[in-house]
């Protein structure tokens, strides 16, 4: 049969990836792959901006809601579910669509997952004091290991401190190490195509799209959320959204607030999505949102043309 073939549709978040992804499954037969690691957790449905079940309806979605908000879900989870799925549908003539701006995950789906050095419990330990105590942790990390800084979200505090872990125990930056591993698990042949727009538009869509977000029940998801006894310390609680909804909630933030909070960490998180996307996915085809050019594009290589744009 050959090495199975997987076509990626990534991009910044707004860029209109779920429309788009829809338009192409229907033109080329495709099933859809959730990549966004936000989708994965149940009841976090209007913060993560996941399909709706009428545009579930309109082809077949995989990897929507298969943890609670509450349990562990990584990049190797991830892999343990999304490789073989990928198989199968080629294995079924169906074409896999992953669509998703989670990079980590689209990476390790495509080249390996890179484990690094083992954990230091004594560091974690040192480190988790500190940010008790006030410490901001990835000022640490700004000023220890400013490559690793750079890629990461200030509110990630896991990768936070595990690339600070990684410095404090063997001197080198996790930059370093991802690097020398490079990576060269190629269980697929992929396509990779990046959504992106002139920046100011997509900043006026993030702007729509946080308005909707509210409008569309966003305070009343995440207080249902707390309801069920799901902690705001959760990490799908911190995402974008659900944060500033549990501050508003809280008393901590008014409505305005809190929508141009969400606005600016969204804006923040294209910024760092589109950097991440030119760093590690040298192989990727930018396009603007052009429905018609990516179904082509994707057409020609589901049917093993050379020639793609």
């Amino acid at each position: 049969m050959g090495q199975p073939k997987v076509i990626i549709l990534t991009g910044p978040t707004g860029s209109g990836k779920t429309r788009l992804a829809l338009l192409a499954a229907e033109a080329i037969g495709a099933e859809i792959i959730n990549a966004d690691s936000l989708a994965f957790y149940k009841g976090l449905d209007i913060g993560a901006a996941k399909p709706t079940l009428a545009e579930r309806a309109l082809a077949p979605h995989h990897l929507f809601d298969v943890v609670e908000p509450n349990e562990p879900f990584d990049a190797a989870a991830y892999l343990r579910l999304a490789r073989p799925l990928i198989v199968s549908l080629n294995a079924a003539g169906r074409a896999p669509l992953v669509v998703g701006g989670t990079g980590l995950y689209l990476r390790s789906l495509t080249k390996g997952l890179f484990e690094g050095p083992g954990a230091r419990p004594e560091i974690r330990a040192e480190l988790k004091a500190l940010a008790q105590k006030g410490q901001d942790i990835y000022a640490l990390l700004v000023q220890e290991d400013p490559k690793a800084a750079a890629l990461l979200n200030p509110h990630d505090y896991v990768r936070v401190e595990r690339a600070l872990e990684v410095k404090r125990a063997t001197g080198r930056s996790l930059v370093d190490f991802r690097e020398s591993h490079n990576l060269s698990d190629r269980p697929f042949k992929a396509l990779t195509l990046i959504v992106d727009r002139p920046t100011t538009f997509l900043d006026q869509d993030l702007r729509r799209r946080t308005e909707g977000m509210f409008e569309g029940g966003l305070i009343e998801e995440t207080a249902a959320l707390l309801a069920q006894g799901y902690g705001p310390e959760l990490k799908p609680l911190r995402a974008i959204g659900y944060r500033e909804a549990v501050a508003y909630l809280g008393g901590q933030m008014t409505l305005a607030a809190a929508k141009e909070a969400v606005y600016l960490r969204s804006r923040r998180l294209a910024k760092r999505q589109r950097t991440w996307f030119r760093g590690q996915t040298p192989e990727g085809i930018w396009v603007q949102p052009n429905a018609s050019l990516i179904i082509e594009i994707a057409k020609r290589f589901w049917r093993g043309e050379e020639s793609l744009v």
